[in-house]
């Protein structure tokens, strides 16, 4: 889940936010070691649990481990490191542990992980999904809780959910029936937490988060003995962009093949976002890219004028062909534009958002995502959503340009928070004492910028990880990928993610590597409960296609 203000930060400034340390001077000595209010965080309490889930009417039973890894940055040195002794497969007695480092001076995170894994069967035979949300700064709770865990959060559809009690069932489209599972604190999140001499510059930035998360996975590998299963990542919003430069690292640094990814939400490409690009000027693409989305928004609200269309789909590709044609001319022509082909664009830009004429005309025909939600249902008291624009929100203040809140967010965070630290402490038995962070405070410290693969250092731009992906797709040829998103998301914008994934840097031939799904929800598509049978069923059948299990190996058309 992306929080607005730090993509707008991506955007404007990714080198002047990079790698601040907030500690304070002068204890450099104390912060070599684990912090006291943190200790705790850095011990190895693993709980295991056994249990059970029906999935579209099939029971599975497993096994859970909730627990955490230490990692370290990429520059640590591991000569003088003391091994853990690997764990046996979830549920059984666990191994005595080799004795930890008697010192460390560098900085460290410790991940929590959940992972569940289906009882009786053998790891070779049983695909393994590592699973995270992004921010970035968030913690896994959303996916955890709201999408394919064994359990589920229910919220209300498109409006805010009211407060506890709240409803934890069981999840009928968990993907344990396709996949065992390993649901990902990012360092900082939930229940992760860093120490340690400049930990935020070890751990806060776009390659040394995915270090951190490659660290992580080999380490899970070897701790549970699923080296030869089929492996999978599936990475919401920022976790998107994550995706691909784990994917990267995975591939080219690791020797560790993947099967597939799995995209919720894509960000690749920052500059493309809706966000703020009124801060990027010359770069008019975010406000095509973002055009189907309003309209689907306007459609969605029944703000269109005149008669709304009957097949909503078949609309969008006419505001697509419009948005990549005669937009874009305008756009690129921008002051050579005469006062009659401006109004012409204005007219078509109402037709499809049902915003007023005058003011498409006063915005320079460049609409951004925050002056969409303010405006677009007419009335100066409603804010529609950004992640998820079926919601809708009491305005803060309705003299402002732009949304200062997302009514999707407001709408379902207590539920999904409430939720986990309830699951968690009850039936996972872990957490005791420790404090679940949805979000960790990266903004001042998160480092934007990226070594692209193929460059020595990192580049002064907006994060850019389509090479990433691109060269983990030409490295391996048979990784698959599933782009997947919401029509009514507007903190990405679905035709983004197709933009995106047509402009990536490999043959032709393997652009049949890539398909695509998409649904009537927002950001968080499992939101929807039709929403998430679909992409539950979806993805479950990616998986058994491009698995290697039992003959499945060979790609089929879709």
């Amino acid at each position: 889940m992306q929080r607005k203000w730090l993509l707008a930060a991506a955007l404007s400034a990714v080198a002047t936010i990079a790698c601040a340390d907030n500690t304070k001077k002068g204890d450099d000595k104390d912060r070599a070691k684990v912090e006291p209010a943190v200790a705790q965080y850095f011990k190895n309490d693993d709980t295991t649990t056994d249990s059970s889930v029906t999935v579209e009417g099939s029971s599975v039973g497993y096994h859970a481990i909730a627990g955490t890894l230490i990692v370290h940055p990429k520059d640590w040195d591991d000569v003088t490191q003391s091994t853990e002794g690997e764990a046996p497969p979830p549920g059984e007695p666990s191994a005595e542990k080799a004795p930890a480092p008697q010192k460390d001076t560098g900085a460290r995170a410790s991940m929590f992980y959940a992972y569940y894994a289906k009882s009786g069967t053998r790891p070779e035979e049983r695909p393994l999904m590592f699973l995270f949300n992004g921010g970035p700064g968030s913690s896994t709770v959303w996916l955890h809780m709201g999408a394919f865990g064994p359990r589920r959060v229910i919220t209300a559809d498109d409006k805010h959910t009211p407060a506890a009690p709240y409803k934890l069932v069981n999840n009928d489209y968990s993907l344990l029936d396709a996949s065992d599972l390993v649901f990902i604190d990012a360092p900082g999140a939930g229940f992760s937490r860093i120490t340690g001499k400049d930990k935020e510059k070890a751990f806060w930035g776009v390659d040394a988060d995915a270090w951190a998360f490659a660290e992580f996975i080999t380490q899970f590998l070897s701790k549970y003995g699923r080296w030869n299963s089929p492996k999978y990542l599936f990475g919401e919003s920022y976790g998107t962009t994550r995706a691909a430069v784990l994917a990267n690292m995975l591939e080219t640094e690791r020797s560790i093949d993947l099967n597939g990814i799995v995209m919720l939400s894509q960000i690749l490409n920052f500059d493309m976002s809706a966000d703020s690009p009124q801060f990027n000027p010359g770069v008019d693409l975010p406000y095509m890219l973002a055009l189907p989305t309003y309209a689907a928004s306007a459609w969605y609200h029944n703000k269109l004028p005149g008669k709304r269309p009957p097949d909503m789909q078949k609309f969008l590709g006419e505001v697509q062909h419009f948005a990549m044609g005669d937009y874009s001319q305008a756009l690129q022509a921008n002051a050579a534009l005469n006062n009659k082909q401006r109004q012409a664009i204005a007219n078509r830009l109402h037709q499809y958002t049902g915003l007023p004429v005058w003011y498409i005309l006063k915005a320079n025909l460049r609409i951004d995502g925050g002056m969409f939600e303010q405006n677009l249902q007419g009335n100066a008291d409603i804010t529609t959503g950004r992640l998820d624009t079926r919601f809708s929100g009491p305005t803060m203040d309705p003299l402002n340009k732009e949304a200062d809140y997302d009514p999707q967010s407001a709408s379902i965070s207590s539920a999904y928070v409430s939720a986990l630290n309830d699951y968690v402490r009850k039936q996972l038995n872990y957490g005791h004492g420790k404090q679940y962070k949805p979000f960790a405070d990266v903004f001042r410290s998160w480092d934007f910028q990226h070594k692209v693969a193929g460059v020595p250092i990192p580049l002064p731009q907006a994060t850019n990880v389509i090479p990433d992906l691109s060269t983990a797709m030409k490295y391996n040829p048979n990784l698959h990928v599933m782009l997947t998103g919401g029509y009514f998301d507007l903190a990405t914008p679905y035709y983004e993610g197709i933009y995106e994934m047509r402009h990536m840097q490999i043959p032709r031939a393997l652009q049949r590597n890539i398909e695509y799904r998409y649904y009537p929800s927002g950001h968080m598509v499992y939101a929807h409960e039709d929403s998430l049978k679909a992409i539950h069923d979806h993805t479950a059948d990616f998986i058994r296609r491009t698995s290697n299990i039992g003959g499945n190996g060979g790609w089929f058309s879709h």
